[in-house]
């Protein structure tokens, strides 16, 4: 089954990145998971199935945005 990852998400690796961090930020979900270090800004492409094995643990939750305020203060309503 495959792991609930949502934007926002925030996770720490297995290794460190080469500048010294561990945090990195979900930016793109689908059948490659999009990465952006939290020290460096850093960004990364992975495929699947090698994010989700390199996942120690969550750090905190994104809410995935799909409900609330969109970027530009427009209501957006839930997605069914």
């Amino acid at each position: 089954m495959p792991m609930d990852i949502r934007l926002g998400d925030v996770v720490r690796l297995r290794k460190q990145h080469p500048c010294g961090g561990y945090e990195w930020e979900v930016v793109r979900l689908g059948a490659d998971i999009g990465i952006k270090c939290r020290t460096c800004g850093r960004r990364v492409l992975m495929p699947r199935r090698k994010f989700e094995k390199s996942v120690k643990k969550f750090v905190s939750r994104g809410d995935g945005g799909l409900t609330g305020k969109g970027s530009e203060g427009i209501d957006v309503p839930p997605v069914p």
